[in-house]
């Protein structure tokens, strides 16, 4: 798919990974829709971006939303689902006697931030393709703790859901004309990623990594445009 031109929605894309999403989508000259729950972020953009303000998780608010888009740009072609919340806490925590197992309610929250807000912005954007035979890409940023990372259980099992999900639609939705792919970040210098990790685990990251570094957000949305311009990768 072409970006120029092109009217592309990133979710959680004021600030780090998303907000280097977003620019990449700007500067190859895309009508680029913002949607983050962060105000003081959305309020930084780039007067050529379009924001709104959004609770990702609330499906009649998301509906709300596509639907005004929609009615302002006639359509959506991209949409990067980029929005989620990098969480740590392990299985058994043997230094908290009181309760040494995962929090369930915690659980709930993380998957919900990090796997439904998938599903349920993916499903209001794919209804209007679909009645509007109107082809498009979803991107869906995963994680390479997909495969299971010490410490991160619930958003591990979240971001497994991610690719789950991203496999499944490339195989349902390419009828329709569009397409499916994710990608899964390594560890990505951004704000999220230095609040989440310590500096000493961050070094040791940076110690096992080849390249030695962590990873920068516009080589991520590097990866995503290559996505969305190559028509032929799905899933």
């Amino acid at each position: 798919m072409q970006i120029k031109g092109s009217v592309a929605v990133v979710t959680g894309g004021a600030n780090g990974l998303g907000l280097a999403i977003s620019q990449r989508l700007l500067e190859n000259c895309a009508k680029v829709i913002v949607l983050d729950i962060d105000s003081e972020a959305l309020s930084k953009l780039q007067k050529e971006m379009v924001a709104f303000e959004l609770d990702l998780t609330s499906l009649s608010d998301s509906r709300l939303v596509v639907k005004k888009i929609i009615e302002r740009y006639g359509g959506i072609d991209i949409l990067v689902n980029n929005a989620g919340v990098i969480f740590s806490e392990p299985f058994v925590n043997l230094m908290r006697p009181q309760a040494i197992m995962h929090d369930y309610e915690l659980f709930k929250k993380y998957v919900t931030l990090n796997l439904d807000l998938v599903f349920i912005m993916s499903s209001a954007v794919v209804e209007q393709m679909v009645l509007k035979r109107r082809k498009g890409v979803l991107i869906n940023i995963s994680s390479i703790c997909a495969k299971g990372n010490e410490g991160q259980t619930a958003y591990s099992a979240a971001k497994a859901g991610v690719e789950a999900l991203t496999v499944t639609w490339a195989k349902e939705l390419a009828r329709f004309g569009i397409r499916t792919n994710a990608v899964a970040p390594g560890f990505i210098n951004t704000p999220s990623t230095q609040a989440a990790l310590s500096t000493a685990f961050l070094d040791q990251i940076k110690s096992n990594t080849p390249l030695r570094r962590l990873g920068d957000p516009d080589e991520v949305a590097h990866a995503v445009q290559t996505l969305i311009e190559n028509d032929f990768m799905n899933g």
